[in-house]
């Protein structure tokens, strides 16, 4: 069975913008995402573009922030500690990546951990790590919630996480362990240095795939019946699109699908839950429901 992130996203947008107007109904104001971009990265034009337009359909304000390839570590510095002390936003994200002039480490820090709807600060990560609430990342957090709303069982099942990164292999592994529903799996975390791959993956009754290696899950590794989520968006040239490429996820899916239970396509899996999990993040931001106001 397909699992269709595209309807879900939609579904969790349409809950956020009922709630943002039953907010305003109340007298309490608009939520507001800011966004700071640098330079002009196609993907990241492209992914900050799909926010404000988010914006837009959940009734929240959006402010974007541009710089170009230039600016000085220093004055994007400036800019976040402008935004950590405004009070009209709820939160923001600095779209990454950054040039290489600019640490992004020390940017992700600098962000007030509360404002932090990207889920990236240490604190956040660390509050998730031991099953406090928090703002989980966003493309984890679409993970969770499609699993979640096509009610997957995950208690006590074998999950293999194909990838280790900090934005989605580490945290969904380890929501995945978390005492909770969706969570109380057995996680194997598998990586380039991992051996047997193969024969790791055919006792998975759910993989993960988070390599960035098209076509990497092949029908081979994936036993009857088991549950894939494929977190891969890798452009492959193809001489048949009008733009000459196509998405390509980590999973071999013509041939791996009629293998599944459930299944992730890319597009249209798990790509358009990140922007609604961003959008969930900041209407709890904009409630204090994590982290109450002073």
């Amino acid at each position: 069975m397909l699992i269709d992130g595209k309807k879900i996203s939609t579904d969790l947008k349409s809950e956020i913008a009922a709630s943002v107007e039953e907010m305003v109904a109340n007298g309490q104001k608009r939520p507001h995402l800011a966004a700071i971009l640098v330079g002009h990265d196609g993907g990241s034009e492209t992914y900050v573009a799909n926010k404000v337009k988010a914006c837009e359909q959940c009734g929240f304000k959006s402010t974007l922030i541009r710089f170009e390839d230039d600016v000085t570590e220093a004055e994007l510095l400036a800019t976040i500690d402008r935004l950590n002390g405004d009070s009209d936003v709820d939160g923001f994200i600095v779209q990454l990546p950054l040039p290489r002039h600019i640490s992004e480490q020390r940017v992700i820090e600098a962000i007030d951990y509360r404002k932090d709807v990207d889920g990236f600060h240490p604190v956040n990560v660390g509050r998730m790590s031991i099953g406090l609430p928090c703002f989980v990342s966003a493309t984890p957090f679409g993970i969770m919630e499609l699993l979640r709303r096509y009610d997957i069982p995950t208690r006590g099942a074998r999950c293999v996480v194909l990838g280790r990164s900090n934005i989605v292999g580490k945290p969904v592994a380890t929501l995945m362990m978390q005492k909770a529903q969706p969570g109380n799996a057995t996680v194997t975390v598998c990586h380039s240095a991992t051996p047997d791959i193969k024969e790791i993956c055919r006792e998975a009754d759910i993989i993960i795939a988070a390599l960035g290696s098209p076509g990497f899950v092949t029908e081979d590794m994936v036993k009857p019946g088991a549950v894939i989520i494929d977190v891969g968006t890798t452009r492959v040239p193809d001489a048949t699109r009008k733009s000459g490429f196509r998405l390509c996820g980590d999973v071999d899916f013509a041939n791996v699908e009629p293998k599944c239970s459930y299944i992730t396509p890319v597009p249209g899996g798990v790509g358009p839950m990140t922007i609604a999990s961003l959008m969930h993040n900041t209407l709890l931001a904009a409630r204090h429901e994590i982290y109450p106001a002073e």
